[in-house]
Order: C-alpha cells, then sequence, then structure tokens
C-alpha cells in the first residue's frame, strides 16, 4: 500500500472511531444546549434531539462537515420558534454532507431550514409549517437549500411559506421527492438551478404548486434540465398571500404547474386536477431587467401525457369571463403566453389542448395578445432528450437507507 493511501485510510478511521452522539433532551435551557451541541458537534458525529417540544428563543446554526442532526420524528421531536426574537432562520446549516433527519421546525420568524453553500445536503423527513396558516407574515420559505451541488430532499412535509415551502435556489445535481406542500404560495420551486428531478410529491392548497423559475441579477444563473414526473398536483386553490413584491406574489391563485424563462424542462405522468387557473403554465418573465446574459424566454419545454382532471374552470386572468365562454366554460390545461421561437419553445403531447395569450413581446400585458388555440409542434421531442444525469447523487441515498 502506498503512503499515501495508508494516511488517508488511517485518518478515515480515525474520523470514524471516534464519532459521537452527542444527546440532547426538551427541557430548561434547551436553546444553549443545542446550539453548544451543534457547536461542538465534529465530523462523523450525530447530533440526537430527543422527543418533545423545544421552545426555542433565537435561531440555531450548524458550521461542521459531515454531521447528522436527527430526531425521534417530525411529530415527536419540534423545535418550536414560536418565541423566537428576531427575524433569522430557525436552523441554518453552512457545511457540508450534513444530513437533517426526523424532526420539525414550527412558526420560525425567518425561513424555517435554511442551508447555503452546503454540498451534499439531504432533508430526509423534516417538516417544516408555520401553524397559523397562510400569512403575510410566515417566513418566506420553509426547507430551502441555496447555491449547493448535491440536494437531496426526501419525505419532508412543508405547510405555510409565504413564498415557497420547498425552494431550491442557484443549485445543481438535486431530487425533491415523496414530500407534501400544502398551503404554502408555492408548494415546490426549482429556481435557477439545474439537473433537478421532482417526482413523487404531493401538492395541494398552495397558490400555485410547482414552479420552474429563472431569474435575472442573481449569483447563480442559467436554469435547466429539470424534470416533473409522477407527482399529484390537486386543489391549488389558496389566495397569494407572499408579500408585495416578491416575484411569487405575481402567482395566479390555482395554478398547477409553472415554466418561466427556463430551459429544458419535461413534464410528464403527472396529475393535475381542481386547478381552477390553469394546470400548466409556460410563461416568460414578465418584468423588465438589466441583465445581458438573461433570457427571459421559456426554451425547450416539454408537456408529455399527464392525466388532467377539472382544471381552469375559474381562471384568475384577464378577461376571464369572456375566455372562459370562448372556450366552453373552462380553460384548455395548457397555458402559453405565445413568446419564444414557435418551433422550438413549447411541445405538448398529442391530444392534449393548449391555448395562447398570443403576446407578441416580452413584458406585455396579457390584455394586449391575442388568446386562441395555440398552435404548437405535432410530435414530442425524441426521449425526454432524455435529460440525463439529473437528480441528485446516488451515493445520498445511503444516508437514509435503514
Amino acid at each position: 500500500m502506498k503512503f499515501a493511501s495508508f494516511v488517508a485510510l488511517a485518518a478515515l478511521v480515525s474520523t470514524s472511531a471516534q464519532a459521537k452522539t452527542i444527546a440532547v433532551e426538551a427541557g430548561e435551557g434547551a436553546q444553549q444546549r443545542l446550539q453548544e451541541a451543534l457547536i461542538a458537534a465534529q465530523p462523523g458525529d450525530v447530533v440526537q434531539i430527543g422527543e418533545g417540544r423545544f421552545a426555542l428563543t433565537d435561531g440555531l446554526s450548524l458550521d461542521a462537515d459531515k454531521v447528522t442532526v436527527r430526531g425521534m420524528g417530525m411529530e415527536r421531536t419540534i423545535l418550536d420558534f414560536t418565541g423566537q426574537q428576531g427575524a433569522g432562520e430557525g436552523l441554518l446549516v453552512t457545511s457540508d454532507d450534513v444530513t437533517l433527519r426526523d424532526f420539525a421546525v414550527e412558526n420560525a420568524k425567518g425561513d424555517a431550514i435554511k442551508s447555503k453553500g452546503a454540498d451534499r445536503i439531504v432533508y430526509y423527513r423534516v417538516r417544516a409549517e408555520w401553524t397559523g396558516g397562510p400569512k403575510e407574515t410566515n417566513g418566506a420559505y420553509g426547507i430551502y437549500p441555496v447555491q449547493s451541488t448535491g440536494v437531496l430532499i426526501d419525505g419532508v412535509v412543508a405547510k405555510g411559506a409565504s413564498d415557497a415551502g420547498i425552494y431550491v435556489g442557484q443549485s445543481k445535481a438535486i431530487t425533491v421527492r415523496n414530500s407534501r406542500a400544502e398551503g404554502n404560495v408555492a408548494g415546490i420551486e426549482i429556481e435557477n438551478s439545474r439537473d433537478a428531478l421532482v417526482s413523487g410529491n404531493y401538492v395541494t392548497r398552495n397558490t400555485g404548486g410547482i414552479l420552474v423559475f429563472d431569474l435575472p441579477s442573481l449569483p447563480v444563473m442559467g436554469g435547466g434540465n429539470v424534470r416533473i414526473e409522477h407527482n399529484l398536483v390537486i386543489a391549488n386553490d389558496t389566495p397569494n398571500f407572499a408579500p408585495k413584491g416578491n416575484i411569487v406574489a405575481s402567482v395566479r391563485r390555482g395554478t398547477g404547474a409553472m415554466v418561466m424563462a427556463n430551459d429544458s424542462v419535461w413534464v410528464e405522468n403527472n396529475v393535475f386536477d381542481q386547478n381552477p387557473t390553469s394546470q400548466v403554465m409556460v410563461i416568460s418573465y414578465p418584468r423588465a431587467y438589466k441583465d445581458a446574459t438573461y433570457n427571459p424566454v421559456p426554451r425547450r419545454v416539454t408537456i408529455g401525457a399527464n392525466t388532467f382532471g377539472r382544471g381552469g374552470y375559474d381562471p384568475q386572468v384577464d378577461g376571464a369571463p369572456m375566455l372562459s365562454a370562448a372556450f366552453g366554460g373552462a380553460l384548455p390545461p395548457v397555458l402559453y403566453d405565445g413568446l419564444g421561437d414557435p418551433a422550438t419553445t413549447l411541445a405538448v403531447a398529442p391530444g392534449t389542448p393548449a391555448w395562447t395569450l398570443g403576446l407578441t413581446k416580452q413584458g406585455d400585458e396579457a390584455t394586449s395578445g391575442k388568446p386562441g388555440l395555440a398552435r404548437l409542434p405535432a410530435k414530442l421531442p425524441a426521449g425526454s432528450a432524455k435529460l440525463p444525469a439529473i437528480g441528485a447523487p446516488a451515493e445520498l441515498d445511503a444516508r437514509i437507507a435503514g
């Protein structure tokens, strides 16, 4: 064995041998004891949070690599920030290879759980919730990884966020699966991110169910390669309660899935039902912008075979009564704003009706267009492009096995 390899192996064994479990129980002084445990944690350690409600008055932070923060279950270990002072996150993670599992964060003043620049992070069976229902004063994001490579979100629950329940921003190699987003402005949002798989989730009672956005003037640009499949997108009908000025404040109540200004997005094998404005929207970024590198128009978006139930029956769009009457009482399931190269912007599976706002340039008001049935390519692109190599690294699954 080469000397360098021996040293590396010895270091690995030493790290594993020294790993420890730091137990923290509920009760008096929970704030200090829990934060001290997160500070003391070393690579390989487990911070084991006991059963019960932890009354916390300030945000928590973790800045050590390869640490697992583990509770007894999302209904048994509750980090309660109802009495939090200030407006920061409930839990902030800024280190790599962290696993967060089996606990809940309630009523954080800011975001519930945020990880920034935290590569290869796992969120597993955690709950982020504002228990007072939809309110503008709720925190913006429930589950909030940003600027990371390798993100696995599995089995989480997010409720009541005034922006997005599950939000992944400016990241790549992402999987969001088997999760429930309910009663948020946006249920699941993938923003300025690449190589994302959104699969097997249940999104309901949000303003908009699943959003895929690309926005200008952010540190990481160029979102794309996103596949949305096997999700239940049902009854997203909560009135928008986002603070004014936020981009999601413009999301219309009753939007199932919305693709805005993104590249190579595939929407297939989902169930859309009871989304009263539109089951699926494909639109351009509507606002003025100064970022010369930004492309505001969607490209290579494919709406494959999905199951569409009732939708478009109470659209929150300009001229709704006239449009509804023109289309026989309910709008077709796919709404397209009409911008971009008609040959490559959007393809829709045969038999799926689509309509267009008929806009002619970016930034136009909807009332300036000429609505009508959309004339789209008759054939889908071959094999979903097949968007290869998307999703979180397989190694992250090993952390939640067993």
